[in-house]
């Protein structure tokens, strides 16, 4: 209770403070406000002397509001508008350009407040603050900038309303009532645009917010992964229309690294659309799984599927807009990366063999090892074949060899490997015995090379959370795994996971090693360990949904929509069709509501017509223009005392009309027709019949 009545008292005491400002000073505060909300987004992508300044000048401005100072003239605002184009020159580089044109609009959008003069100076500011707003989605799509844009448009649209309602002091929260009106009735057409209006490439590029993370690449570097399984955001999303599989045999194929220098691995070297000198062949068996994904930004020109997805029709995954290729590692590759989320079907076969049919030639890479690295590795796997239980082993025997090595030696699983030097194979096979989940493949893989066996390293994402939350499985950046392949002349290519002979826990139930949580996540820890789960999921469900009906809206959906309106071959024509009949139908219907509008009598004047004819029936003839109250001497003088009643009756109605805006709500308010109550009506009906027929 005390604390409740001190928080009510403080709140008295703060909009007394505010009620006490002069108007000017109200007004630009909020506007000032309004502009901080607007800059927020935008300052931790600016470089820092960007948010010093903005921070600065906008404090400024605020004291000399309080102050009622006068502004500054233009020579320093000049001045400072030329230092930050200078630091703009050396942040950036250059002066043109998406980032050093936000950066100059986010200083503009802060002096312009210090020339606050006129009406024209704040109009000027507001549609600023509106194209800064847009600029938003240049760094991200979601749904948090979303509402922060959403706030930020009320709050500006809330400054114009009150640049045009003039008077000594409208109420703020008027403003912003008829701010939100006009943003209701705006809903209509922006859900109109945002149907129909024919999707368009983006007119900057991306947002950021598909650049700068974690995640896989096209390259590996041992201790790199490492680094990726800290990264907690989503990878990618599955749906699978039955049954989801079992999570040792989720593996979602990416980049297949071939070529190895002693340091890093890396993808072969073939051009796009060149066939190789050879034929794959797949054999299938089992059941299938039809499954769906949705794809977050990344920077790799790699589409992440379930092994195995082949190039069948029906089967494939297929983009909107671009050109997949299948390469002979069985990897999807596209030409560009996929710097934006996409969305796809396609279909695996869990049970698969993977054949090459041609030229073992065409293998060398996959057994080449660079001279000069690992000298320990070469001379173990030297003394392995000489060995009479392995001199004619074949691939598998040799694989199940390694893989008893890894298991008998102690090697440990953990997300901290440390650093490793120029023989970093050497080192992790005979000395420190601890890494992540690419010094097992990785070295795995050098030692089949060296026991003449063709393998590679393939990286991707392995498993996936625990639970599907609305019935889509999420896959993490710390889901990102490698694993190896090697060649059997059986089998053809074999996949083999060394990380599951030392931690079969990350790959049977896709346990991932978790980071020390913080004093935060423990507390939490302590009071529900599942708290935060569940709140992440709750997060992510909500976003899951805003990607698959807002931001995976595409030009596909559009036309299957147009399908279910009757169009047979729908195309960019028939969308703006569309969007130009519900165009000319809505103008058609506001005007028709404008003129039934200006039709409508007022319900003031059309009760002052019906006093009028009821007045004239008694013979007192009045005007339109006349209020109640010259009405009510008009019946005094006519009907004398036998229309007292009546005149009372008319002045009370005068009270009713004008009173309450002057005595509730002040200077200022709205001067909106007070409706009379009905009893009103019915009393003055009865003083006008007894007006008309007076008791003797």
């Amino acid at each position: 209770m005390a604390l409740t009545a001190a928080t009510t008292g403080l709140r008295r005491i703060g909009l007394a403070r505010w009620s006490q400002l002069p108007r000017e000073a109200r007004d630009t505060l909020f506007l000032l406000g309004v502009v901080a909300w607007v800059l927020l987004p935008h300052l931790p992508h600016r470089p820092w002397w960007c948010t010093a300044l903005a921070a600065g000048v906008l404090a400024w401005r605020a004291a000399l509001a309080l102050r009622a100072a006068p502004l500054p003239g233009r020579l320093p605002v000049v001045g400072v508008l030329g230092v930050s184009a200078a630091l703009t020159w050396w942040s950036e580089g250059t002066l043109l350009g998406r980032e050093p044109g936000i950066t100059l609009l986010v200083v503009l959008m802060a002096l312009k407040t210090l020339e606050l003069r006129a009406r024209r100076d704040a109009m000027v500011t507001l549609f600023l603050g509106f194209f800064l707003v847009l600029t938003q989605f240049l760094y991200s799509q979601s749904i948090g900038i979303a509402v922060s844009a959403l706030l930020a448009t009320w709050g500006l649209m809330t400054a114009l309303a009150l640049s045009h309602m003039p008077g000594p002091g409208p109420a703020l929260r008027r403003a912003a009532g008829v701010a939100a009106r006009a943003a209701v009735l705006g809903v209509p057409a922006m859900v109109v645009l945002f149907v129909f209006f024919p999707r368009v490439g983006p007119l900057w590029g991306l947002p950021q917010d598909a650049a700068g993370r974690t995640g896989l690449s096209g390259t590996l570097r041992l201790g790199e992964l490492a680094q990726i399984a800290q990264d907690d955001t989503i990878a990618l999303r599955v749906r699978f229309d039955g049954t989801a599989p079992a999570p040792q045999t989720l593996y979602f194929r990416g980049p297949v690294l071939s070529v190895f220098d002693g340091r890093e691995w890396t993808r072969t070297a073939r051009p796009w659309g060149r066939p190789p000198p050879g034929r794959v062949e797949v054999q299938t068996s089992g059941q299938p799984v039809d499954y769906e994904i949705t794809l977050e930004p990344s920077t790799l020109a790699v589409l992440p599927t379930l092994e195995l997805t082949l190039n069948r029709p029906g089967e494939a995954p297929a983009l909107e807009g671009r050109v997949l290729e299948q390469q002979p590692d069985l990897v999807w590759a596209t030409v560009q990366p996929v710097a934006e989320r996409v969305r796809y079907r396609a279909r695996a076969w869990p049970e698969h063999q993977h054949f090459w049919r041609g030229s073992m030639l065409a293998l060398r890479e996959e057994v080449t090892l660079p001279p000069g690295y690992n000298p320990r590795a070469l001379e173990w796997a030297a003394a392995l074949r000489r060995d009479p239980r392995y001199a004619l082993a074949g691939s598998d025997t040799l694989a199940a060899a390694l893989l008893q090595h890894l298991r008998d030696q102690g090697f440990r699983y953990t997300l901290e490997p440390g650093t490793y030097g120029r023989h970093a194979v050497d080192e992790f096979w005979f000395d420190r015995r601890i890494g992540f989940c690419e010094h097992f493949a990785a070295a795995f893989v050098v030692m089949l090379r060296a026991l003449d066996v063709p393998a590679r390293v393939v990286t991707g994402y392995q498993g996936a959370d625990p639970t599907p939350v609305d019935g889509w499985w999420a896959v993490r950046r710390s889901h990102a795994h490698a694993w190896a392949e090697y060649w059997d002349e059986g089998r053809g290519w074999v996949r083999v996971d060394p990380t599951a002979a030392v931690a079969p826990d990350r790959i049977g139930r896709s346990r991932q090693l978790q980071r020390p949580v913080g004093l935060v996540g423990a507390t939490f820890d302590q009071i529900s360990p599942q708290l935060l789960t569940r709140l992440r999921q709750w997060r992510e469900a909500i976003e899951n949904r805003w990607n698959q009906h807002v931001l995976n809206y595409s030009r596909g959906r559009q036309f299957e929509l147009l399908r279910q309106l009757g169009f047979a071959t729908p195309s960019a024509e028939d969308l703006l069709r569309v969007l130009g009949t519900v165009v000319v139908a809505v103008g058609l219907a506001g005007a028709a509501w404008a003129w039934h509008g200006r039709r409508r009598t007022d319900p003031w004047l059309r009760l002052q017509q019906r006093i009028a004819a009821r007045l004239l029936r008694l013979g007192v003839e009045v005007a339109a223009s006349d209020p109640p109250r010259a009405r009510a001497a008009r019946v005094r003088q006519r009907l004398g005392a036998r229309g007292e009643a009546l005149a009372l009756a008319l002045e009370a109605l005068e009270r009713l009309r004008y009173a309450p805006a002057t005595a509730q709500a002040g200077a200022g308010a709205a001067t909106r027709t007070p409706r009379p109550p009905p009893q009103w009506w019915a009393q003055f009906v009865a003083a006008a019949r007894g007006a008309r027929n007076p008791q003797p």
